[in-house]
């Protein structure tokens, strides 16, 4: 039983790290540009709050997987978020 929580962690783990990762670009490019255009704030915010539940929700589980993949996730897109706010044309 416990070989098959650690297997599937593992599993959780590797998803965590390409989703998050895929990320990171969009966030690098957002801050390089300051073209924030394509994001809608309402979604974006809509995103991130999720992922908040998500956070919790892994912190409950003691789930290692979803605690790094949503805390640097939720990082990431309050680092959207300010972006959005700082240079979106009014």
């Amino acid at each position: 039983m416990l070989a098959d929580i650690d297997y599937i962690e593992g599993i959780g783990l590797l998803a965590a790290a390409l989703t998050t990762y895929s990320f990171l670009p969009q966030v690098y490019k957002t801050w390089k540009t300051k073209d924030v255009s394509a994001f809608s704030i309402t979604t974006f915010s809509l995103f991130f709050i999720g992922i908040i539940c998500w956070l919790i929700y892994g912190i409950y589980k003691q789930s290692l997987s979803m605690i790094l993949a949503n805390t640097i996730t939720m990082i990431s897109s309050f680092m959207i978020l300010v972006l959005i706010y700082k240079y979106r044309k009014p």
